[in-house]
């Protein structure tokens, strides 16, 4: 059996985990027959469907991209074609990449393969359902404010987001343009590391992208853990955290701490605004990226004599609920007279969370914080509250807002074998150091 036979067989027994929109088999053959070398030689990878690959989809999960297919690659898909990796297709996800759960999507909802009743996570939700059940090697998803890490901690395997400029943004779809990021997920850190060292590098078609030195990140992945000091931010293990997530976040700890790693308890006082500041600041960005969707330049259109009716009927029946729930609140917050008192106030607090960091990664060499506050959630259980939806990222967002590298890394289950997820975060640029604390802590038995 080849393997694009192998693949397709494979999607087709997962197929109720939705974890595609779209399966480039037909096109594989060919591209199989062209990729026989480069450092991913033959590895099987999906892309977010927020993430541009020529001649397949780019829908979003979006109804007003539904038929949209996109003329060009994005430069970390050059990169991973150049590389000799398989695209095998695009990934479920949240609407624009706007939620928590993969379930705000026109496709339906992502399942997670651990158990179907339960979310994914989001919004890379079908990357890591791919990935978590064996369909591909890796996937490339996007995080704003936790969208690789969360899903990877509730699906139970690696999810890397890079310093912000890290990896080129260029044909990724804009929601935040501040903090989106797009990154990697991989059943394994070596694997994650190989693909960064891939993907990551500056790019003249992005100009938030950085010209830093791209190393070998599978090269670098051992070190003396005796070199290494780990901060404990206190503000990530406050009320409302699972206890189960608590307590297998402490033994890493506590095992790390026995290997000769210095543990320091840390603060982070701007902790507790994250995720006040993260909704401002990334709606009031999606409000304005997505101005663009009005039935004129591309996309679908509702037709109508009127041009103001045909914008609105469009952009009405174009996105959904979530969607519009953000564009209407980022509106709000830029709108005059509100402008100083919630965007450019969230802006003020953003640099003071910057500084808490820099700080604190003046005495540590990274932090150890859990991915996300619980494991996942049932489907449906949240739908009806944004407010309860929104909180699965509050040990993310700070992250995005601070622009540092952060990777979750499997650690363990719970009671009802839901995988918990612990975060490393380190200075920017400094992704090889979460990449050797992730190998260390992946060897941990459970």
């Amino acid at each position: 059996m080849t393997l694009v036979e192998d693949f397709q067989r494979s999607a087709d027994q997962h197929s109720a985990l939705n974890a595609f929109t779209y399966l480039a088999t037909d096109s594989l053959t060919q591209e199989t027959e062209t990729a026989l070398s480069g450092p991913l030689s033959g590895m099987l990878v999906g892309v977010k469907d927020n993430i541009a690959v020529r001649d397949m989809p780019l829908t979003c999960a979006s109804e007003i991209l539904r038929d949209y297919i996109s003329p060009y690659d994005a430069t970390a898909v050059s990169h991973l074609k150049e590389s000799g990796a398989l695209i095998v297709g695009k990934t479920n996800l949240d609407e624009f990449a706007m939620g928590s759960s993969s379930e705000f999507s026109i496709f339906g909802p992502v399942r997670n393969p651990v158990n179907p009743d339960y979310v994914a996570g989001g919004s890379s939700g079908g990357s890591t359902a791919a990935v978590a059940a064996g369909l591909v090697d890796v996937a490339l998803g996007t995080d704003t404010g936790g969208s690789v890490r969360q899903p990877a901690s509730y699906c139970g395997i690696v999810g890397l987001k890079p310093t912000y400029g890290r990896v080129s943004r260029y044909g990724l779809v804009a929601f935040a343009s501040s903090l989106d990021q797009i990154g990697i997920l991989s059943r394994n850190v070596t694997d994650a590391a190989r693909m960064l060292t891939v993907i990551a590098g500056a790019d003249p078609s992005d100009a938030t992208s950085v010209d830093h030195p791209v190393p070998s990140y599978a090269a670098k992945l051992e070190t003396d853990p005796e070199n290494l000091c780990v901060g404990v931010p206190q503000e990530y293990f406050a009320e409302g955290i699972q206890p189960e997530v608590k307590a297998h976040v402490d033994r890493i700890v506590d095992e790390l701490r026995s290997m000769g790693v210095k543990v320091k308890t840390v603060s982070i006082p701007h902790t507790p605004s994250a995720i006040a500041i993260y909704y401002i600041i990334s709606s009031a960005e999606a409000s304005s990226n997505l101005a663009r969707y009005d039935g004129v330049r591309y996309g679908s259109r509702q037709p109508n004599e009127d041009l103001q009716k045909m914008y609105t009927d469009t952009r009405e029946h174009g996105f959904g609920p979530e969607v519009k729930r953000r564009i209407m609140l980022g509106t709000y917050v830029l709108s005059a007279g509100y402008y100083e008192a919630y965007y450019g106030k969230a802006q003020k607090v953003r640099r003071l969370l910057k500084q808490n960091f820099d700080r604190v990664f003046q005495e540590v060499d990274a932090l150890i914080t859990p991915t996300a506050p619980t494991t996942a959630f049932r489907q449906g259980e949240k739908l009806d509250d944004p407010l309860a939806m929104y909180l699965n990222d509050i040990y993310t967002a700070s992250v995005n807002l601070a622009g540092l590298p952060a990777m979750s890394i499997p650690a363990g289950v719970d009671r009802k074998d839901l995988p918990i997820g612990c975060q490393l975060i380190a200075p920017p640029f400094e992704e090889e150091t979460i990449l050797q604390l992730g190998t260390i802590i992946e060897r941990l038995e459970w």
